[in-house]
C-alpha cells in the first residue's frame, strides 16, 4: 500500500521528542504493510479513519484501495475537534462568514 503524508503530519512529528517521534514514524512505514491500530471515525469525519499511536492519533483517508493519505496528527485529546474545524474552513474557502 502507498502512504503518503501531509506536510501537517511530518511538521507535528519533527515536534515530538525523540522516543514519541520514533514511534509514530515507524506506525507510518508499518501502514505500508495494512499494519497499525486504525479505526473508522463516525459523524462528520466518517470519510476518515485514524491511526492511533499512544496518545497521538493521525487522521488518514482512504482515497483508493492501494493507497492512504495521512492528512492530520496531533495529540488525541484535540486532533478530532482540531482537524473538524480545519475542514470546515477549507469547505468554506478559508473565510468566515459575517
Amino acid at each position: 500500500m502507498k502512504v503518503r503524508v501531509a506536510p501537517q503530519v511530518v511538521a507535528f512529528v519533527r515536534t515530538l521528542a525523540p522516543e514519541p517521534r520514533r514511534r509514530l514514524r515507524q506506525a507510518l512505514r508499518e501502514l505500508q504493510q495494512g499494519k497499525g491500530d486504525i479505526k473508522s471515525l463516525d459523524g462528520p469525519l466518517q470519510d476518515y479513519a485514524r491511526l492511533r499511536v499512544g496518545p497521538y492519533r493521525v487522521i488518514l483517508s482512504f482515497a483508493h484501495s492501494r493507497s492512504v493519505d495521512c492528512v492530520y496528527a496531533e495529540r488525541r485529546s484535540i486532533v478530532y475537534e482540531v482537524f473538524a474545524d480545519a475542514m470546515i474552513d477549507r469547505l468554506m474557502g478559508g473565510h468566515e462568514s459575517t
